[in-house]
């Protein structure tokens, strides 16, 4: 094929813009694995759902509050009117549901059940992300330096993941929540924020190994990899290595675990609460409510609100989760 020539007769190089008409002039821009993993996740109607429904969730434990009591709901109130002194139920059908009360009321002191699990909730998701964090914290960053420094300093962290894995955590729980419940009354301190921090630390403190043992298992696969060497070669720092190398290649796995961990958490604070040595009443948790309704086996709509609470964000935290892990790496599926 003959080369072109320019107006003065001179051979002329054809430009890349002149090869093909016509075609729209975008430079090709390159993706992160973040971005990457968004348009995955994107594509995942079931995950995505399911993070519609955790957003939800947030934003009702955190504005639910104060919109029920504008509205003129009190979780605390008791509504003797509307109970049938001789039965002790609800007046009327399906609990008593009104527009007033449109999940109905509880037997014998006729509190309103939908104001209490609208407060219920923001206690509920509050230890779970709290647990979840001080587990995410505590495991990987012993995980990581199990991991990496490997020799004696690994073997006294895995066999602190096993002693903490064997650990009778429901049993250590409820002895320790009794002592506390013991110090209060002898202190007199009023409220539910000792019980509240008691709990996230027992959650929290006890479940990173979980994490922790994968966190190690994937830092001992990247500390093999030629980036480390690479920075090692530069005369990089341990800490160096661990927390700018290494970590940013751990956020998947951290990511995915944690959104897997909570619903976790979540079912274990509210059998806590069903075992009565969660939250103090009369503050309302799901998993009290459930514990209050086993005692009126033949008024389901009590237990059913709570539970159905319950059910609902464990499950769109493990689909979420389970959309996450496929999108970071898809070829798990």
């Amino acid at each position: 094929m003959a080369t072109p020539l320019d107006a003065q007769g001179t051979t002329a190089e054809a430009q890349p813009e002149a090869i093909v008409s016509g075609v729209d002039k975008k430079a090709i821009q390159g993706r992160s694995l973040g971005q990457i993993a968004w348009m995955r996740l994107k594509r995942d109607k079931v995950a995505m759902t399911g993070g519609a429904v955790i957003v939800f969730l947030i934003l009702m434990a955190i504005f639910g509050p104060m919109v029920i009591r504008a509205m003129g709901f009190d979780p605390l109130e008791f509504h003797q009117d509307l109970i049938d002194p001789s039965t002790l139920a609800p007046k009327g059908t399906f609990g008593g549901m009104s527009i007033e009360h449109p999940f109905g009321i509880e037997p014998v002191n006729g509190r309103d059940i939908f104001s209490r699990i609208v407060e219920g909730a923001w206690i509920s998701l509050l230890i779970a992300f709290l647990s979840t964090l001080l587990s995410v914290v505590i495991g990987t960053i012993l995980g990581m330096t199990a991991g990496y420094v490997g020799g004696w300093v690994d073997t006294l962290i895995s066999r602190t993941m096993d002693i903490f894995l064997a650990f009778p955590l429901l049993v250590f729980a409820i002895a320790l929540v009794g002592v506390v419940s013991q110090f209060e009354a002898d202190l007199d301190i009023k409220g539910n924020t000792l019980r509240i921090a008691l709990l996230i630390f027992i959650i929290g403190f006890f479940n990173w190994p979980y994490i922790g043992r994968i966190i190690r298992g994937q830092t001992l696969s990247l500390r093999e990899r030629e980036f480390v060497d690479a920075s090692r070669s530069l005369g990089a720092t341990p800490w160096y290595i661990v927390f700018r190398e290494l970590l940013p290649n751990l956020i998947a796995p951290i990511l995915v675990y944690s959104t897997l961990l909570i619903p976790s958490n979540i079912l274990f604070e509210a059998a806590l609460s069903f075992l009565g040595v969660g939250v103090s009443p009369p503050t309302p948790t799901w998993g009290g409510m459930l514990s209050e309704a086993v005692k009126f086996y033949t008024m389901p709509h009590f237990a059913l609100y709570p539970g159905l609470a319950i059910f609902i964000t464990v499950l769109a935290f493990n689909l979420f989760g389970d959309g996450l892990r496929d999108a970071f790496d898809p070829k798990a599926r």
